[in-house]
């Protein structure tokens, strides 16, 4: 196994290459961590370009502007395409387009109405509706005065929710041009010249480049599920519940054990806490609870709690680094994985030595 994890990690893409991601789906903390890893994998290894797929309903604000921000500070060319055919770039996902040096869409695809709403679809009125607005608009207006595109139109897509097909979106100045494929676009823009943001001027060679699909990772791909507001209000209940119901009825050892990780769970989906903040506690409590396991009958619930908290928070150190591993990163993951083996195992040898001496006593506390 770590002579597969060795020749993975010497799998490096080409300098030159054109990476591809792809931001499908809403918009949230999920996709923003998946296009930051993604564009300093492709920074790192030289990238000519990125090219950034856009289909999304919109999303979070906070993680639009996070993603856009990452666009814009991007040490390369970053070309953004609503596509392919049939795609959407509404709401969140009209700026995420926009923020591209070079942004483009394919036939019938859509761009606009970024008209702010509550978390549940609803309008939001009053004092706080015209704050959020007010903020988006001057947000809207920036990314598009920066890339030199209509600041106007952008305002009205967020005011009035005012949206573009492919052909009016090019004639208004929101996008450059139409294209129908990824491989159509960049022979389309083969030759252009981009600014980068610490003003750097680079000359787009990208028609004949070769591609690199990056997509989501293992645990990119999980914190998209636990961090849909469905998952985490379900886990903060769970979590609520469990250990509610062990403050109440001490003894109740598998709510207490269940509560424990699914509030841990939350707070990640939610981003109270950073993977590798929320790791770390997983590996913790996981340690906490081999350690109850001596001192509190539970007949393994606690044990298996144990090792329940530390593999998830194993798997979130793995999944940091599951698609750019270095010599260095297998040798920190064979050495966590052996180390917690280790511990496992003499846990449980722990375990069983004191349920046969136990046994094995009579009375008088002689060993029989």
């Amino acid at each position: 196994m770590l002579a597969v994890l060795l020749v993975g990690c010497t799998m490096q893409a080409e300098p030159g290459s054109v990476h591809v991601l792809t931001a499908s789906g809403p918009v949230g903390r999920s996709m923003e961590r998946y296009i930051d890893r993604a564009l300093t994998q492709a920074e790192d290894s030289g990238a000519a370009a990125v090219l950034l797929r856009v289909d999304t309903p919109g999303g979070e604000i906070g993680a639009m502007k996070g993603i856009v921000g990452r666009i814009e500070r991007a040490g390369l060319p970053v070309i953004t395409w609503v596509g392919p055919t049939g795609a959407e770039a509404a709401s969140a996902g009209t700026f995420i387009a926009m923020a591209g040096h070079v942004a483009a869409m394919a036939p019938n695809t859509t761009i606009g109405a970024a008209a702010p709403v509550g978390g549940g679809g609803q309008d939001l009125t009053g004092t706080i509706g015209k704050k959020v607005e007010n903020d988006t608009v001057a947000f809207a207006r920036g990314v598009a005065e920066l890339r030199g595109r209509n600041a106007d139109w952008a305002e009205r897509a967020v005011r009035d929710a005012a949206s573009a097909t492919p052909d009016e979106a090019v004639e208004l100045g929101v996008v450059d041009l139409v294209a129908p494929t990824a491989a159509e676009l960049l022979t389309a823009v083969q030759g252009r010249s981009v600014t980068l943001l610490n003003g750097l001027t680079l000359t787009l060679s990208v028609a004949t480049a070769p591609r690199v699909d990056n997509a989501p990772n293992l645990y990119e791909r999980v914190l998209r599920i636990i961090s849909d507001p469905l998952i985490v209000s379900l886990l903060l209940i769970a979590g609520v519940i469990g250990i509610g119901a062990e403050m109440f009825v001490p003894g109740l050892l598998v709510p207490f054990t269940v509560g424990v990780i699914a509030l841990l769970l939350a707070f990640l989906g939610i981003g109270t806490l950073l993977p590798g903040e929320a790791a770390v506690a997983l590996v913790l409590v996981g340690l906490a609870l081999f350690a109850m396991e001596f001192f509190v009958p539970s007949g393994g619930v606690l044990g298996a709690g144990a090792a329940i908290a530390i593999v998830l928070g194993l798997s979130i150190v793995l999944g940091q680094v599951s698609t750019a591993l270095t010599l260095g990163g297998v040798l920190r993951i064979f050495a966590i994985v052996v180390g917690t083996l280790i511990l496992i195992v003499s846990a449980a040898f722990v375990v069983l030595a004191r349920g046969y001496l136990s046994r094995t006593e009579d009375s008088g506390g002689r060993l029989l």
